[in-house]
Order: C-alpha cells, then sequence, then structure tokens
C-alpha cells in the first residue's frame, strides 16, 4: 500500500498562491531529467534552488522538487525508482540535519526510508514528525503500514542500496533531535489611544505569555501612556494618520522577538491557554497560527457571542508587514502556499470591542466607516472594502446601508468565481441575510440564506436565521422544524466567523420565545432550563426565563433563587430580569434586583433612575431624590433623574436644596415647559401662588406628579400642587377627566365621580359616561353601570370601553323595544 502524503503536496494550494515561474521551471526541468532517468540533472536542478532569492520560495522549490521525484518514481524502473529513493532520502536527511524540527520534511524522509525498506528508520522519522505535530495529515496511517510491513515477516537480507545503511543511521540521529526549539523569544505589539479603562486587564493577562510589550500610543489623553509602562511596555508615541497598517507596523519594526503576538486593548487572554501559547514558539515549522477570538456582541453580560479565526501570532520577519488602513491584512504577506505553513490553535482570545456600551463610547462605527470611505478612494474598490463596510453599517444600526455593501461584496465575489472559497464569504452571506431580514426583505433574505448553505451546509447560522425569518412571516410550523435542524446541526466551525450557540441555547431561546407567545409558559420554561443548565455563561436567557417562571406561577423568590444557576448576573442583565418582575407586579424582588444592579454597576443611570422611580412610586421621597442625585450629569438618563430629584424635594425640602436642583435640570437639559411646571410647583409650596398659566407642554408632566403623589400617599403636597393644573392652558373638560382617571386607580372613587359629573353637568360625553360606568362598577352599582355604559353607546354605537363593560353584565342588559 502506498503511504499517504497528505501535507506535503502543493498541488491544492497553487491556486491560493501561483508559485513564480521559475519555482515552476525548476520543477519540469527535474521531472524532465528524472523521467530519463538522469539524476545528475535532477540535483543540479536542487543545487538552483538555493540560488532563489526568497527563503519561502526556496523551501517552496525544494517540496515540489521532492514532490516531483516521488511521482517519477511511479513510472521508473525498480532500479531507478530505488535510485531516486535515495537522492531524496540524501537531501531531506541534509535539511533535516540542519534542522531536524520541520514534520513535513521528517514525513518525506521517513516515506524514502520506507521505500528503501529501512523500516525502523521509517518509523523513527514518522514518529517523530508526529509527535512535532501530531496533526500532521496521515500521520499515523504512515506509521501503521510500516507496522504491517513488520508483520509481514518479510525481510530483505541486503539492502536496496550500498547507501542505505549510512542513510538510516542518520535518519536515527536526525529523529532523535526532532524536538520542538527552545528559549525562543514572544513579543506583544499593540496600538493603542485612550484605552485606560480596557489595557490594564488585556496587559496583565498577557504579560505571563510575553517576552517584551511594544506599544504604539497614536495621541492618548487619559492614563493610556502611564497604565502602559507601568507593566513594563515600550511605548512609542506616534500621532495618528488614518492607517491602522502604519500603526502596527510600527510596533513590529520596534519588536525584538523571535515571534509577534498582536492585540487590541479589548481583547483579553485567556489565562489558561498561557502554557499554550508559549508553547507555539517552539514550532520552527509554522510561520503564524490563528487563535481562538470569541467576540461578545450586544450589551455587556449577556454571553452573546461570535468565534472566529484570528492570525495573530508570526514569525519576526521583515517582510511579514500589514496592508489597508482599517481592518488591516497580513495574510497576504504569509507564505501560505507552504504545508504546514499556519496553523490553528486552541489557544482563546476574549474580544470586548463589539459590545454595544463600548462601540458608542468610541464611536467606533462611524469612525471605522469613515476610514474605509478614505481607504476607497485611494484604491481601486474589492469585495473585502465592501465586506467591512457592510459589516459597519450593520454595527451602527444602518441595515440599509448595510444591504447596499454586502450586496456589492457579493456581486463582486460570484463576478471573480471566488465566492465559495474566500475566508470571509460565510459572514458576508450571514450578515447579508441579517440586515435583510432587519429591512423586512424576507424572501431575498431567504434565498441568500439557501445559496450560503449550498456552499456551506455547516453553517448553523444560516438555518437559524431562516428560522427567524419563518418565525416573523407566521410560519411558526417551519420555524419549530429550523430551529430544531439548528440543533441537530450544532455550533458551525469557528472557521466562519459563526455565533456562539448557534445549534445549542440560540435556536432554543427562540423556540421558548415562540411557546411563550402561544401561551405554553410550561414548555418554554423547560426549553430555557435546559439552557441555565448547560450553558450557565449565557446570560442573555434571563429575561426569558424570568417571564416563563412567573407565567408557569412560580413566585418572585422561586424565580430569584433560580437565576443563581446562571454565572454572576452583571447590571445590563439584572436590569432586564428587574424589569419582568416589576412588570408582573414583584415590586419587592425588582427593587431588590435593581439595587444589586447599582452595586455592580453604580453609575449606570438606568438602573437608578428606575429605581429611583420605583422609590417615588411608594412615598420614599428621600430615598428617591438621593438615589437619582447621583446620576452623572453627562449620562443619558441625567434630565429624568433630575426630575425625580425634584419630586423627591419640592414642598420637602429647604428653598436652597430646591433651587440648586432646578439649576441640576436646567444644565441637564429638562425642556422649559416642565421647568415652568417645577417653578410654578416650588412657588406654591413656599405659600405663593401660580404666577402665569403653565404651558399644555407641560401638562403631562403634571398629570405625571399628581398621580405619583397620590400613589405615594402625600395628599398634602397634592393639594398643594392641583391649583396649577387649573392654571394650565390644558382644557377645563381634560383636567377634569385627568383627575378623575387618578382618582378612580387609586380607588378614590367619590372624588372620581365628582369629575366626571361635573363634566356631564356641561355637555355629556362618550369619555364621562364611561367613566362613571366604571365607578359604578367599582362600587357595586351594576345596573346604574349598565345604564352609563349603555348611554355612552348610544352616542357612540362604536366606542370599545362601553360594549366591553357590558360584555361584563349580560344579564343586567335591557334589550332595546321592539
Amino acid at each position: 500500500m502506498a503511504l499517504r502524503l497528505t501535507g506535503t503536496s502543493l498541488q491544492s494550494n497553487a491556486a491560493a498562491a501561483p508559485a513564480p515561474l521559475s519555482v515552476d521551471a525548476l520543477t519540469l526541468q527535474a521531472l524532465t531529467a528524472l523521467q530519463r532517468g538522469d539524476l545528475d540533472g535532477f540535483s543540479g536542478r536542487l543545487a538552483q534552488v538555493d540560488k532563489l532569492p526568497e527563503r519561502s520560495r526556496r523551501t517552496q522549490a525544494r517540496l515540489a522538487l521532492i514532490n516531483a521525484a516521488l511521482r517519477a518514481t511511479a513510472e521508473a524502473s525498480e532500479g531507478l525508482a530505488t535510485r531516486i529513493f535515495v537522492t531524496i532520502g540524501e537531501l531531506t536527511l541534509s535539511l533535516l540535519e540542519n534542522e531536524p524540527s520541520d514534520p513535513v520534511v521528517l514525513n518525506l524522509a521517513g516515506v524514502a526510508c520506507y521505500e528503501l525498506w529501512s523500516l525502523d528508520a521509517a518509523q523513527s522519522l514518522f514518529r517523530a514528525a508526529r509527535r512535532l505535530d501530531p496533526g500532521l495529515a496521515d500521520a499515523e496511517r504512515n506509521l501503521a503500514e510500516v507496522g504491517r510491513r513488520k508483520r509481514s515477516g518479510h525481510r530483505r537480507t541486503r539492502p536496496l542500496h550500498a547507501a542505505v545503511p549510512g542513510l538510516a543511521k542518520r535518519a536515527q540521529s536526525v529523529a532523535r533531535r526532532a524536538r520542538p526549539a527552545t528559549g525562543l523569544t514572544l513579543s506583544l505589539c499593540m496600538i493603542v489611544r485612550n484605552e485606560e479603562q480596557m489595557l490594564p486587564r488585556c496587559l496583565a493577562a498577557a504579560a505571563p505569555a510575553v517576552d517584551e510589550m511594544v506599544i504604539v500610543d497614536t495621541g492618548s489623553t487619559d492614563a493610556t501612556v502611564e497604565i502602559a509602562r507601568s507593566f513594563g511596555a515600550t511605548v512609542i508615541e506616534h500621532a495618528w494618520t488614518g492607517s491602522f497598517s502604519e500603526a502596527r507596523n510600527i510596533s513590529f519594526e520596534a519588536a525584538t522577538g523571535d515571534w509577534l503576538l498582536y492585540l487590541d486593548a479589548d481583547e483579553i487572554l485567556v489565562a489558561d491557554d498561557t502554557e499554550r501559547l508559549r508553547a507555539l514558539t517552539g514550532q520552527t515549522w509554522r510561520e503564524a497560527f490563528y487563535l481562538v477570538e470569541t467576540s461578545y456582541i450586544g450589551e455587556l453580560g449577556d454571553g452573546l457571542a461570535v468565534a472566529n479565526n484570528a492570525l495573530r501570532v508570526f514569525r519576526n520577519r521583515p517582510e511579514y508587514r500589514f496592508k489597508d488602513r482599517l481592518h488591516e491584512q497580513i495574510a497576504h504577506t504569509l507564505p501560505t502556499y507552504l504545508p504546514g505553513c499556519v496553523e490553528q490553535t486552541p489557544v482563546r482570545v476574549e474580544h470586548y470591542g463589539y459590545l454595544g456600551s463600548f462601540r458608542e463610547a468610541k464611536e467606533k462605527s462611524q469612525r471605522n466607516v469613515e476610514l474605509l470611505r478614505r481607504q476607497a478612494t485611494e484604491s481601486a474598490p474589492t469585495p473585502f472594502l465592501h465586506f467591512n463596510l457592510g459589516s459597519e453599517y450593520a454595527a451602527a444600526g444602518d441595515p440599509a446601508s448595510a444591504v447596499t455593501e454586502l450586496e456589492r461584496a457579493r456581486t463582486m465575489l460570484e463576478q471573480d468565481g471566488n465566492l465559495g472559497a474566500c475566508e470571509y464569504a460565510p459572514a458576508l452571506i450571514s450578515r447579508l441575510v441579517t440586515v435583510l431580514r432587519l429591512t423586512g426583505r424576507f424572501s431575498q433574505a431567504r434565498a441568500a440564506a439557501e445559496q450560503g448553505l449550498e456552499l456551506f451546509p455547516d453553517l448553523t447560522d444560516l438555518v437559524l436565521a431562516e428560522g427567524r425569518i419563518a418565525r416573523a412571516q407566521g410560519e411558526d410550523e417551519e420555524a419549530v422544524r429550523l430551529f430544531h435542524r439548528c440543533i441537530e446541526l450544532g455550533d458551525a466551525p469557528a472557521r466562519y466567523g459563526a455565533m456562539v450557540g448557534g445549534g445549542t441555547f440560540l435556536p432554543r431561546l427562540a423556540l421558548a420565545e415562540l411557546e411563550l407567545d402561544q401561551g405554553d409558559a410550561a414548555a418554554a420554561r423547560a426549553t430555557l432550563r435546559w439552557c441555565v443548565e448547560q450553558h450557565p455563561q449565557f446570560l442573555a436567557v434571563a429575561g426569558p426565563y424570568t417571564t416563563a417562571m412567573l407565567r408557569d406561577s412560580v413566585p418572585p423568590a422561586g424565580v430569584v433563587s433560580e437565576l443563581d444557576r446562571l454565572d454572576s448576573l452583571p447590571a445590563t442583565v439584572r436590569i432586564t430580569v428587574a424589569g419582568v418582575l416589576r412588570e408582573a407586579g414583584a415590586v419587592d424582588a425588582a427593587e431588590e434586583q435593581y439595587a444589586l444592579a447599582l452595586d455592580a454597576s453604580p453609575r449606570n443611570g438606568r438602573a437608578r433612575t428606575t429605581l429611583s422611580e420605583m422609590l417615588l412610586d411608594r412615598g420614599a421621597w428621600d430615598a428617591a431624590a438621593a438615589c437619582a442625585q447621583d446620576v452623572p450629569a453627562e449620562d443619558p438618563f441625567a434630565a429624568l433623574a433630575r426630575r425625580i430629584v425634584l419630586c423627591g424635594l419640592v414642598g420637602r425640602a429647604q428653598e436652597h436644596d430646591v433651587d440648586a436642583a432646578l439649576r441640576d435640570a436646567v444644565a441637564a437639559g429638562v425642556p422649559s415647559a416642565e421647568l415652568r411646571v417645577f417653578r410654578a410647583w416650588a412657588a406654591m409650596a413656599a405659600g405663593g401662588d401660580v404666577v402665569e398659566d403653565l404651558p399644555v407642554a407641560g401638562a403631562p408632566l403634571l398629570g405625571v406628579i399628581l398621580a405619583m403623589l397620590l400613589r405615594g400617599g402625600d395628599t398634602d403636597r397634592f393639594a398643594v400642587l392641583v391649583p396649577a393644573l387649573e392654571r394650565s392652558q390644558l382644557p377645563r373638560r381634560e383636567q377634569r377627566e385627568l383627575l378623575a382617571e387618578m382618582y378612580l386607580s387609586q380607588g378614590m372613587l367619590a372624588q372620581a365621580a365628582q369629575e366626571w359629573m361635573a363634566v356631564c353637568s356641561e355637555q355629556p360625553d362618550v369619555r364621562s359616561l364611561v367613566g362613571l360606568a366604571h365607578v359604578a362598577e367599582r362600587h357595586g352599582m351594576t345596573e346604574d353601570a349598565v345604564t352609563f355604559a349603555t348611554g355612552a353607546l348610544e352616542l357612540d354605537p362604536g366606542s370599545a370601553p362601553a360594549r366591553e363593560l357590558l360584555t361584563r353584565h349580560p344579564a343586567r342588559v335591557v334589550p332595546a323595544a321592539v
């Protein structure tokens, strides 16, 4: 049986990076010489290889000649084939004696020894190749074939060629020396700007794995440079020119390590993989490594992520440099045509730069689009450029523009015939399907998904997208089928840049949401429990799981206890859970979750203002004001926080405290109409009167404050503020209904009836009659309620509230006379 040489042939890589004519010519000439039996001519071609200017091309040429020689043995006579194998053995062992740690060449040398019946030597070489590279294709197969030949009992009494004993001795020596290199160094290269928030964590994680840190700072105005130097980094201050490639290349030029690792400040090396990363430096037969990068997306901490293979570790060679301003590339400079040159590793990096909060803070999307547009003016458009533009538009929340750019990228790849072979094509199609779905172009999204699945059948993300499209179009049975198909497929390979959980927890979450919509809370709860038990890091499940448990009659305390199964909940997830609890009426449990969110993230304006509102609702005025006061002025929730502070202070605090709160409200951007409401209230609380009519624009806030005072039981301040409503420019009829609705919601039925009766005394209308009907119903006066509702229907036969009330009391409805 012929040995497998997978991993040594260059044929499969020729299309990706064709060799120069000189290499092809040498190979052709060498093969012609071998076919003639001219081994001297073949050796002459070998001698010419050393004259090729590039190291990688010399390696390529040697491998090409060895492969040509191996192919020639199939047609050669036995004697010529033996001489060819001897020549291959001489060549490969000469190479290995200079550099024994090359599994590809070890495998080739093993093939030569095997064919020369030097089985012990072949076995040692194959074992050495496998030891260096356990993933070398067919190494096990070659070893098994040696074992089979040994067990056959067939032994040669004399060598096939006089050179074989010497070759065998050299082979055993080389095999013993074949070990990963030691003592090689690794440099961390970075470019940064205003990264004081993320940089310490990044450097702390990388420090144990690297020997040197070289950081190019492009104009930080915060503590970034000081932080970098505190970790012992060499900092190069370089003005930003708009080119990421230029800055990265500067860091590479300054690095002194044998290997280079590049990271961004928002990327964290997983601590458990430090030793694995260090071990890569001994693999001198490689030129670069892919790491597994998990990019967290959405909001901080919900567990949504995308996994992809990231080319991050390189030999420190001057020819390996980046190009392009943004989404800079380096792979084009690597000799990827060499077998085993670039290898995938399990070393993990976690990337936080795509989280919504970080992207918004740094305005990355807008900056990136501008850089890509500038790049487009400097060079011919490429599919990769349009792919990156589409991706940035999608990240910025502009799906329509994303569709245009991604479709352009796909069209260009199709025209070049490269769609199926392009490295980023799976991500391109996945993103195109998503933005087409978000823009409501469902048929086009489905067509794009089907096209992608024809090219990449194991790209689960596309099946998940099809399920979501079916769901959006009301095809629930088809959606269920597709979600289950995702689970059958499992997560797509990381090489696709696929969603983490696309074949596990994400389709189950989609199924649970469908079950909730169909009213089957128990089924949804069971589906989501699997996610919690199997993937506790997937925190986006917390909100839906809370909803499912509450609808399945789990008490709030039980819900909170069950959520403890998940990994530690960050502030954003706790806020989601708290919102669900609050909506379900579990106020105490909701307050507890908001408080825990603030413990984790004290500056979270959303949590602080929502908790403050809840404190207002139960009349905890001082606590509400104190909580809201800590919302920073620059926070998006600052204006709401200042309203809450005023609601807690007006009529209760010293005049100077109220004045200070009013100034803060002005600075936070509270509208002038609302400021007039607060000023009028403050004046009235101090014993004055409303000096001017309040504008209609202030009426909604006035109504909210009055309702809040009633809910909180502060009838004194309510009574003080009511005249402000009477002096507002809101029509008197609307004032009365506003008050009536407040009174009714708080069970103050007599006051509600009084306001609606006042309306009816002037001009009865549908809304006032329906209001009186509700008051009567709440009093247990069913016949009066039916009378009022019937009167409303006489005025407006289409009144839905009146009909709803009559439906609740059909026995009391008197049929109309015939």
